[in-house]
């Protein structure tokens, strides 16, 4: 058949970017650098503050240590190889490493899902049940909903990128994208891919339903139990606590709804890559910011951290 002589011709992809060479893109790069700083210096200084403090030794802030984790790691696969192929002024990725990035990407897009569902039951369990939490949230529990995340989002990223590279492409190797995310991949495929699209289709749908399913049913019963405290003040700590999980729930969730529950026929490259820059870059900018400003135990622990320092004032 034609198009496998031809498949061997594409050795790699050319990813478009994100950005054109004008002014106007080039002060929105910066921007987007200065986020991608803030990003890293944020998470990695949130993980920090939960290992050294032992007031942060919890299981709420042992998951947010993991969405930390992450964050970052989801933000350190996309940027730093955009950033490079705009500066160099060109986006060649080989096969390898187009697979990689989308192995990596999907194992992190879907080890968030599921964690942000366990960290809403933690929450569940905190607030209507206190005095069984320190059981029923064991630290072998704790490690266990952890790594059923990791195991979740890495076998749905290993799917995803051995089929993906499975079908043979030809023609243009010109993907309008700033990253090697699947749809916009397989759209260079010269076979026909409706059926493991419509695959993909359905897993995202699973993959980000049974998640969002477990943290609606969480906070139903939270607000239940909120409503009938009699303290006011354990009304407002268990509100405080949980409307931050809540605006990073809403942030990711509503980003990764609109970019994979939507059917193909209604993306567009321009709408798809304005959605993928906010949960790849902007989510796991704001992540910590929405924990540490609305945190008061957080804040706490980085004034903490800084009167050790010397320039904080030399207090020991």
């Amino acid at each position: 058949m034609a198009w496998v002589g031809n498949q061997t011709l594409i050795s790699h992809f050319i990813l478009l970017g994100l950005f054109t060479q004008s002014p106007l893109h080039f002060f929105l790069f910066s921007i987007i650098m200065v986020m991608f700083l803030v990003a890293l210096s944020g998470n990695g200084l949130m993980i920090l503050l939960i290992n050294v403090d032992s007031r942060l030794h919890n299981p709420m802030y042992f998951f947010l240590s993991w969405l930390s984790l992450m964050d970052l790691m989801l933000i350190s696969t996309i940027v730093p190889r955009m950033a490079t192929d705009f500066l160099l002024g060109h986006g060649a990725i080989s096969f390898t490493g187009c697979g990689l990035q989308i192995l990596f990407f999907l194992t992190l897009l879907g080890d968030e899902c599921f964690l942000l569902a366990f960290m809403a039951y933690d929450r569940y369990v905190a607030i209507s049940n206190p005095l069984r939490y320190s059981v029923v949230m064991s630290r072998r529990v704790c490690w266990l909903m952890v790594t059923v995340s990791w195991l979740f989002g890495l076998v749905d990223g290993l799917i995803q990128a051995i089929f993906t590279l499975h079908f043979p492409y030809c023609g243009s190797q010109e993907v309008d994208h700033f990253f090697c995310e699947v749809p916009a991949i397989l759209k260079l495929a010269c076979a026909d891919t409706s059926l493991y699209e419509t695959m993909i289709y359905v897993c995202c749908i699973l993959m980000l339903l049974l998640p969002f399913s477990v943290i609606s049913a969480s906070y139903l019963q939270i607000l239940a139990a909120v409503i009938h405290m009699r303290s006011a003040e354990g009304r407002q700590k268990a509100f405080a606590t949980c409307s931050s999980h809540m605006a990073v729930v809403s942030l990711f969730y509503g980003a990764a709804m609109i970019t994979y529950m939507r059917p193909q026929a209604y993306h567009s490259s321009k709408q798809d890559k304005v959605v993928s820059a906010f949960y790849t870059m902007i989510t796991p900018m704001l992540n910590p910011l929405i924990y540490s400003l609305r945190n008061k135990e957080v804040a706490e622990a980085l004034r903490k951290l800084l009167g050790r320092c010397p320039c904080g004032g030399g207090q020991a």
